[in-house]
């Protein structure tokens, strides 16, 4: 390990028992913070396996309502009474702090028919209700997916981030700091033992 360009003084092995002391503490908060994420990583990754396979179930089934819908109304009829919204939906996005990451948190808030449907009774077949109640059902569960996919996804990255400054710590700036102050130490000790041979010298001439 290459060791740092710098005068062997005392002055500067005091600086950098200093530097030594604070690269080893801030290595060992870094990596109890990243075995932290992990953890927290683990939880949130679960949680959003189960919203998707929900989700995908949910929607599959959604899907197959509207194609049995679509198959017992005249494609105009159909197009048309689904084209109309019965619900205006808003998206409240802010942001929460999970380790000091901040990740999305999406709140959902609309008006919507008494009825729930963007048609009349007399409009269409009643095969249409249910798919119609199910889609309504499902945006909220696909907001909260998407949301939860984001949050994995930053926290990956800062995860990945963290052990890169770890392993700075651990692999570069640390050894090297070790390897300088061990130096210095040496060339110290070195310029000490001359000092007295000179002085052994200078007294044996007397």
């Amino acid at each position: 390990m290459a060791r740092l360009n710098v005068n062997p003084t005392r002055m500067e092995l005091k600086k950098l028992k200093a530097r030594l002391s604070t690269a080893v503490r801030g290595h060992k908060l870094l990596k109890d913070k990243s075995d932290e994420m992990i953890r927290q990583f683990t939880v949130i990754l679960r949680e959003a396996k189960r919203l998707r396979e929900a989700v995908e179930l949910e929607l599959s089934a959604v899907l197959k309502q509207f194609s049995i819908a679509r198959s017992v109304t005249p494609s105009f009829e159909a197009e048309t009474a689904f084209a109309l919204p019965s619900v205006a939906v808003y998206a409240n996005c802010e942001t929460q702090s999970v380790m000091g990451v901040d990740v999305p948190k999406v709140t959902l808030s609309g008006e919507k028919r008494a009825d729930g449907l963007p048609y009349a009774y007399s409009e269409i077949t009643g095969e249409a209700d249910y798919s119609v109640q199910k889609a309504s059902e499902l945006l909220p569960k696909m907001v909260e997916l998407a949301q939860t996919e984001k949050t994995v996804r930053m926290l990956a990255e800062e995860i990945e981030r963290n052990k890169r400054r770890v392993n700075a710590l651990e692999y570069v700036m640390i050894p090297q700091l070790e390897e300088t102050i061990k130096y210095i130490k040496d060339k110290l000790d070195e310029n000490e033992r001359a000092a007295v041979v000179r002085l052994m010298k200078v007294k044996s001439k007397a």
